[in-house]
């Protein structure tokens, strides 16, 4: 099979994802003050707390040294608490300060808008149809990738 390279599934999974990044990113940059990758990191905070940076690595879609990045960014502002955790005294907690918790209902409010941006091509059962197969891809994809 020679499938002409802007027709495989990968190219055109990475094309959306990169034109839906530089859409969102001027949007956060415009509305919420901060970069993509400081919003993504607050989202995950704000949504999974507490985290540690490995944990929001893996639940904001980037890696070690781009949330770390991020998050010493974020503390800077003052949006986001680090902790020495009980668990592990070497490691840290991350949680969200009452400024980051006010900018975390911003990114929220941009990641329900963008969402809604996205799937308006689509009807109700297509949007649903795409949730039931993003999930089966999704769970196979963590179920046969090679471990970070």
């Amino acid at each position: 099979m020679n499938t002409p390279l802007d027709r495989t599934y990968t190219h055109r999974l990475h094309a959306l994802a990169k034109i839906t990044d530089r859409t969102t990113q001027m949007v956060y940059e415009e509305e919420v003050g901060i970069p993509i990758s400081e919003a993504r990191c607050l989202a995950a905070i704000g949504a999974f707390h507490p985290l540690s940076v490995n944990d929001l690595a893996m639940r904001a879609n980037l890696n070690k040294a781009q949330a770390s990045r991020s998050t010493q960014a974020l503390v800077e502002q003052g949006m986001v608490l680090k902790q020495a955790s009980e668990v592990d005294g070497r490691g840290v907690v991350l949680s969200l300060t009452p400024k980051g918790c006010a900018c975390w209902e911003k990114v929220m409010v941009v990641i329900a808008r963008r969402n809604e941006e996205i799937l308006s091509a689509l009807t109700i059962d297509e949007r649903e149809q795409l949730s039931v197969l993003l999930d089966r891809l999704l769970q196979h994809a963590r179920q046969t990738s090679l471990p970070e």
